[in-house]
């Protein structure tokens, strides 16, 4: 990589570090202009987010950071992507995760962490938003066939829509095919136990954690 293009990926990593996802985009669309492999700057991009990640977990960084930092990557990673597939490149992966927030919340703040992080950690994130019903995750989880469904829900009237789409997964045919993991506010390990959940983590850093435990035993 020349000079000129090192300075367009340093410059792309620090808009991140900078939380600024304006500027993140404009270097992105400069890196693909300038002919950059995608791949080494989704590689580069990965790695800051998860130094990111870390400081965070070491409460060195807070929570604003973290996520002002996940949606400057989620600006520049659209446009590095869509080169990647323009360019028919895959990317390598540990597993393939779908994550969504549960019917009746459209919160996606710690959801969008939680995707951020394991997107670093070196999984492929299918995000399907906010309020997403059971029968819809279902068809997702069939469609996509991911390792590892990640559900959240914020708010303790929501829970039980974590239950719903377990239930809707074992009516389907397909709670055996893959981990689930549930998360958000109102979540708790005892609540993740009694509906069947196989996993349960209380921060973004740590749910990364358990989805690389899942597919490296």
């Amino acid at each position: 990589m020349n000079a000129n293009k090192e300075e367009i990926v340093k410059n792309l990593i620090q808009s991140i570090l900078k939380y600024d996802p304006g500027s993140a985009r404009q270097w992105a669309v400069k890196s693909v202009e300038a002919d950059i492999d995608p791949i080494v700057t989704v590689r580069q991009m990965i790695e800051a987010i998860r130094q990111v990640g870390q400081a965070f977990g070491e409460g060195t960084l807070f929570l604003p950071e973290l996520v002002a930092a996940g949606a400057a990557m989620q600006a520049a990673m659209e446009i590095v992507q869509q080169e990647i597939a323009r360019r028919g490149q895959k990317q390598e992966s540990k597993g393939r995760v779908l994550i969504g927030t549960v019917a009746g919340d459209v919160h996606d703040i710690g959801k969008n962490m939680v995707a951020t992080l394991i997107r670093a950690a070196g999984f492929e994130v299918i995000d399907l938003g906010v309020n997403i019903g059971a029968r819809e995750f279902a068809d997702a989880v069939e469609k996509h066939a991911p390792d590892i469904l990640a559900l959240s829900a914020l708010m303790t009237t929501t829970l039980m829509e974590q239950k719903k789409v377990i239930e809707s997964l074992k009516t389907s045919g397909l709670r055996d095919r893959i981990k689930i993991m549930v998360g958000g506010a109102a979540v708790t390990q005892e609540f993740s136990d009694r509906i069947g959940a196989d996993g349960y983590e209380s921060t973004a850093p740590r749910a990364a954690e358990l989805a690389l435990r899942w597919v490296t035993r």
